[in-house]
């Protein structure tokens, strides 16, 4: 791609000196040669080194948000977004009972118009509870992470990996369904401990994790 920033001077994308831990705003520019865009702005950022790694690559954003903050902080708005449709394109089967956003977690085909074949008023009461459930599991996912005890219901984000493998979402629901497990087997695990004494205080440090959980709903 180019873009023009003097009249009749083209310049390509990679040639505008973007790199790590760079970022600039150029307003009121034109897009590609041929087939000519107006009317907005092109953001760019590449992220600065972190933990001793690199982005692969930077961005460049067409916006009309009107400056660099804006432009950026709605992009990364978008891998929520990814996040969500991935949670809901999941097959999974239907829980019975619980929480409603404990229902919400069930098969795909059951949540989509053809799958309930609700129509009218029904229909409305029906995406009206499954964005309360949604909502429930994504805030009480929230505040899990910011407790850092995520790793107790999700899997470790590798090393390398720039966004978490788990929405907000996952990790409410899955840290409810932890819960909830362990008083069903809570005796059954007492014996185990009496067993392997030496994983005690790991066993200590789950229960203090799952009382931060349960404060978390």
């Amino acid at each position: 791609h180019f873009i023009e920033q003097e009249t009749e001077i083209w310049t390509q994308l990679q040639h505008l000196g973007l790199k790590p831990g760079i970022s600039f705003y150029l307003q009121g520019i034109k897009i590609t040669k041929t087939k000519q865009v107006v009317g907005f702005d092109l953001a760019a950022k590449w992220q600065q080194k972190r933990w001793g790694m690199n982005a692969d690559e930077g961005w460049f954003i067409l916006t009309n948000l009107g400056s660099l903050t804006l432009a950026i902080e709605g992009y990364k708005k978008r891998f929520g977004i990814e996040e969500m449709f991935r949670d809901l394109k999941k097959r999974c089967s239907a829980a019975k009972g619980g929480f409603p956003h404990e229902r919400l977690h069930q098969d795909r085909e059951a949540i989509t118009r053809e799958g309930t074949k609700l129509t009218g008023q029904r229909l409305v009461s029906l995406l009206i509870i499954i964005s309360v459930a949604y909502t429930i599991s994504t805030f009480s996912g929230q505040i899990i992470k910011r407790k850092c005890i995520q790793d107790y219901v999700g899997r470790v984000k590798e090393v390398k990996r720039i966004f978490s493998r788990h929405s907000n979402f996952y990790i409410g629901l899955y840290g409810y369904n932890w819960v909830n497990f362990y008083s069903q087997v809570d005796q059954l695990v007492d014996k185990l401990m009496k067993l392997s004494p030496n994983k005690r205080p790991f066993y200590q440090r789950g229960l203090k994790a799952m009382t931060l959980i349960i404060s978390a709903f």
